[in-house]
């Protein structure tokens, strides 16, 4: 049997009732629609032959995932969106539309500018409340570990309050069916119901765990630059955000790397914890409908495996 590090590595993120996972050559979103049928949705992977390049270079290769995965991600929260309520009709013209380039790259690009969007107000928002602080904490280490604290507060802050939303619980609950799905199959456990409840939670690739990155990694690196005046302290954050990102992708995978080293694993704690809001436990249908989208994707991984070889 093939350890957790030996086996492909998959990613994901829940939809509206309904979990998405990604591999080499595809990636797949499943559906619980409102009449209890699981519907599907796949998109094949093409990445232009710069991009798979930039993707071998440490700290760059995490950017270029970021941006694949936001832009991705977005055309998956279209098709959950549109098709839970769909009827059938409204269905067939969905399908239609998405077969639009235009559509389809418009989801892209909305999703890559609403995670640049949202960046940069979690960068800007904490700084420009430290600075309101300076007289009371003036010097430079002080402002740096206010700014990190605003920056966590608000970003716990955000996390939980959207948790109380009912939509926003259950997509959290698929987050966790994801996760299960995922620690069941690197366990090499059998994907049943049954078998995936048993497994955790939480994930030490989770993009959760990336978000806490990049608020420790921010803080560090602002020691290497100066907060006053404030106009300058503003502008190297936003031009550290490349950087945060780059790092904390590195990090992340570092830690899911040392999982399996017992004195090693805990590097990894903090995003684990964070996951205990981001995530919540799923019931039996929505694992269902997270092995199903899984269990997809890993039949047209192999599919295209087959036809590779078969050149």
């Amino acid at each position: 049997m093939k350890s957790s590090m030996e086996k492909p590595l998959y990613g994901g993120q829940a939809v509206v009732e309904g979990v998405m996972f990604a591999g080499k050559t595809h990636s797949v979103t499943a559906i619980r629609r409102h009449d209890g049928t699981i519907d599907y949705f796949t998109l094949p992977r093409r990445s232009h032959p710069t991009l798979a390049a930039l993707k071998k270079i440490p700290f760059v290769r995490g950017i270029v995932a970021i941006i694949e995965a936001s832009a991705n991600g977005a055309k998956h929260l279209q098709f959950a969106s549109e098709q839970y309520e769909a009827s059938s009709d409204e269905k067939q013209a969905a399908e239609e539309s998405r077969s639009k380039f235009g559509l389809i790259l418009g989801a892209a690009v909305i999703g890559v500018l609403s995670f640049l969007f949202a960046k940069t107000i979690f960068t800007l928002v904490p700084a420009l409340a430290a600075d309101a602080f300076k007289p009371l904490v003036p010097g430079k280490m002080g402002q740096i570990l206010l700014e990190g604290a605003f920056k966590l507060a608000l970003l716990l802050g955000y996390i939980y309050f959207i948790s109380l939303t009912p939509l926003v619980r259950r997509v959290f609950q698929y987050h966790g069916a994801e996760h299960k799905v995922i620690n069941a199959f690197e366990a090499g456990w059998p994907l049943t119901v049954e078998h995936v409840q048993r497994a955790s939670r939480l994930h030490y690739r989770c993009g959760s765990s990336f978000i806490l990155f990049t608020v420790m990694i921010s803080l560090f690196l602002y020691l290497f630059v100066p907060t006053d005046p404030l106009w300058l302290r503003i502008a190297n954050r936003l031009a550290l955000i490349p950087v945060v990102l780059g790092v904390s992708f590195e990090v992340l995978q570092f830690t899911n790397k040392l999982r399996d080293i017992p004195l090693l694993r805990w590097l990894g704690y903090p995003g684990l914890w964070l996951q205990r809001l981001t995530t919540k436990e799923p019931d039996d249908d929505q694992v269902e409908v997270a092995i199903a989208s899984f269990q997809r994707l890993l039949d047209l991984e192999a599919e295209a495996e087959r036809k590779q070889a078969v050149q």
